[in-house]
């Protein structure tokens, strides 16, 4: 039996732009999610040309969320009735600062986190807040060309120490962007870079990387001084890869595809760039432009700990053409035939998490925090004895496997601060755009046409949730 710590914290995921909707109310500005066509990005296809409309359109379900800029105060009841002791958020960059360049914060923006914050302490929920979370204001994206750009990092610094000094008393936990490395695969989504893909260079790209990077590091120096108890980590998307054989060429292209992810995770925490970037950026002629100050900001300000999400592994090998494309992989990789997977073509593997904890901490002994992994599913409402509920025995059998080898991992002697689990409310999908895609323990009536009356119904995996923070893990090990 796995066995959990007594303070370990047990909580859910969300992020600013796939759920709190109003995205025009109290001075917000658009962010680069509001101008995506249908919201979404294709898989195994890199980023949409993303400027296609000059304004927001009806088609994106993003714009209205579920509606919880408005509902904050239903949610994270029900939160608190599973037991939650962390709750992550996002913060929305463009509510706080419109266009991204102002000099003044937006005050109504600022009041509105003020009031989440104090919600969460109502119930003892610690917030574990993410800067910026697939939410570049759109602004930055037109005029700057996001962070290829390195303008970006001053305006990024203003808006964290704004937020660092608003919220100091009220927020311990914070991440500086989310799943960092999703950049190379995503550069609009995640960065803000408004360049086609199709033109984007590769020195363009790891040079907005490296801005980015240098940014993190300045926001954590900065929240370091502004309360030298904040915990401040990195976060990456996390995906182990396996060769296809044995074959020595195959497990040489899997050790190369993983290093593109674990450069991120390398320079957060060891403050410097990984020597086997060097042939890398010498084989793609990359050079990375490095300003005065650059690698000592990076070296003296590493992170206090390593977040991450997990939903599946995948395979690579020396000749991929050969094999099937992993379905529904948007940072690519091949399918493993060992494995099934979810009707979105994600592989389910829960084992593989365990390699993650254990890579992780093996690569760095800092103190790890899984801040996303769950099951998108297409739920059907059903009458229940205490009304509406959805019969979700698939998405406990996912949880309970992955929180078993959560378990071991910790038992291997991985330090783990907490997982939550991502959408533990339903929310719009970040990829596909859809509601159908749903991850949540509480199911919200929102339909992919936008039809529905937002209200909100308890899914079995509530209570089932509820019992595993209760008994802090027992309930993993009943049969």
């Amino acid at each position: 039996m796995g066995k959990f710590p007594a303070d370990f914290l047990w909580g859910g995921a969300t992020a600013a732009n796939q759920y709190e909707g109003a995205y025009d109310v109290d001075g917000k500005g658009l962010s680069v999610q509001d101008v995506r066509p249908k919201g979404g990005i294709p898989a195994n296809a890199g980023d949409l040309n993303p400027l296609i409309t000059d304004k927001p359109t009806a088609d994106n379900l993003k714009l209205e969320g579920i509606d919880f800029y408005h509902r904050y105060k239903e949610d994270i009841a029900l939160f608190a009735e599973m037991g939650f002791k962390v709750y992550r958020t996002s913060i929305a960059w463009s509510r706080i600062f419109p266009n991204g360049d102002e000099t003044e914060p937006n005050e109504a923006g600022l009041k509105f986190y003020d009031d989440l914050f104090d919600e969460l302490a109502k119930y003892n929920i610690e917030p574990l807040v993410t800067l910026s979370h697939y939410e570049t204001p759109l602004h930055l994206a037109r005029q700057y060309n996001g962070w290829a750009n390195r303008d970006l990092i001053g305006f990024y610094e203003r808006y964290v120490r704004t937020v660092f000094t608003r919220y100091k008393d009220k927020v311990n936990y914070w991440l500086t962007f989310n799943e960092i490395n999703s950049v190379l695969h995503a550069p609009f989504m995640s960065g803000g870079i408004a360049t086609p893909v199709e033109e984007l260079s590769k020195q363009d790209l790891y040079q907005a990387v490296h801005h980015e990077l240098v940014a993190s590091a300045l926001a954590t120096k900065i929240g370091h001084e502004i309360n030298p108890d904040f915990k401040i980590g990195c976060m990456v998307l996390a995906m182990p890869t396996y060769p296809m054989t044995p074959k020595p060429e195959d497990v040489l292209a899997a050790r190369e595809f993983e290093n593109q992810n674990y450069l991120f995770s390398d320079i957060h925490a060891r403050g410097k760039y990984p020597a086997y970037m060097n042939r890398f950026f010498k084989e793609n002629d990359i050079e990375i432009q490095f300003a005065p100050g650059d690698k000592e900001l990076m070296s003296e300000h590493t992170v206090d700990f390593v977040s991450f999400s997990y939903y599946m592994s995948v395979v690579a090998a020396h000749d991929p053409e050969s094999y099937s494309s992993g379905l529904g992989n948007v940072l690519g990789g091949l399918q493993n035939p060992y494995l099934t997977a979810s009707e979105w073509g994600w592989q389910v593997d829960p084992i593989g998490l365990r390699l993650v904890l254990n890579a992780f901490y093996d690569r760095y002994q800092l103190p790890l925090f899984i801040v996303e992994n769950g099951l998108g599913a297409k739920d059907v409402l059903v009458d229940g004895p205490d009304g509406p509920t959805v019969e979700d025995d698939y998405r406990i059998d996912y949880l309970k496997r992955h929180l078993q080898q959560v378990g071991e991992a910790i038992e291997d002697g991985v330090e783990l601060w907490g997982y939550t689990t991502w959408g533990c409310i339903d929310l719009v999908s970040a990829s596909t755009a859809q509601m159908s895609k749903r991850y949540g323990f509480i199911y919200v009536d929102r339909n992919d046409d936008g039809t529905g009356t937002l209200a909100r119904y308890k899914k079995k995996s509530f209570d089932w949730y509820k019992e595993v923070i209760a008994t802090n893990g027992g309930k993993l090990y009943e049969d």
